[in-house]
């Protein structure tokens, strides 16, 4: 016979951003979430801050967040933010064990085929623009020590000609 276990009352918020060069995005993110959760007379047990992809279903912090029995209520700004895909088998899930989400700002569009799409898209243009950044962000390094050290014979490209 299992024991009862205690009702769960924790309050927690959510904050995610996918890279770090967003901490203060991250930041921002927080006092949004202690502002809503104040006006709405909640008392925060747990702050929640991760950075990664909203893609990636091995967050471990969300995971410990959701694994977290003695929290009932999980605020996030934006259902994105929580994840980019799958918001309502999470919801359902918690729903089953007496626990919930709460999302600041819901969707204009009210479509959850259209909001579904767009986060396609914005998932794919965010891939595209990280994998962009880093070959410019490579090519200007590879530059910088071209310029530093000419064409010294250590430095060589993956091909194996020289720099």
């Amino acid at each position: 016979m299992r024991e009862a276990q205690p009702a769960a009352t924790g309050v927690a918020t959510y904050a995610r951003v996918s890279s770090a060069d967003q901490k203060a995005d991250l930041m921002r993110q927080v006092d949004r979430l202690r502002d809503y959760a104040a006006a709405k007379g909640y008392t925060i047990s747990r702050e929640v801050r991760e950075i990664g992809s909203g893609v990636n279903d091995s967050r471990s912090k969300l995971a410990a967040l959701l694994s977290d029995a003695q929290i009932s209520l999980i605020i996030v700004e934006h259902r994105d933010r929580l994840t980019r895909f799958g918001c309502n088998y999470m919801r359902l899930v918690l729903e089953q064990h007496q626990r919930r989400i709460e999302v600041i700002n819901t969707t204009d569009t009210g479509n959850d085929l259209v909001d579904d799409f767009v986060a396609v898209i914005t998932s794919m243009a965010a891939r595209l623009y990280g994998r962009r950044h880093a070959r410019n962000q490579s090519e200007r390094i590879k530059h910088c020590i071209q310029e530093t050290y000419g064409d010294h014979p250590g430095l060589q490209d993956r091909t194996g000609s020289e720099s």
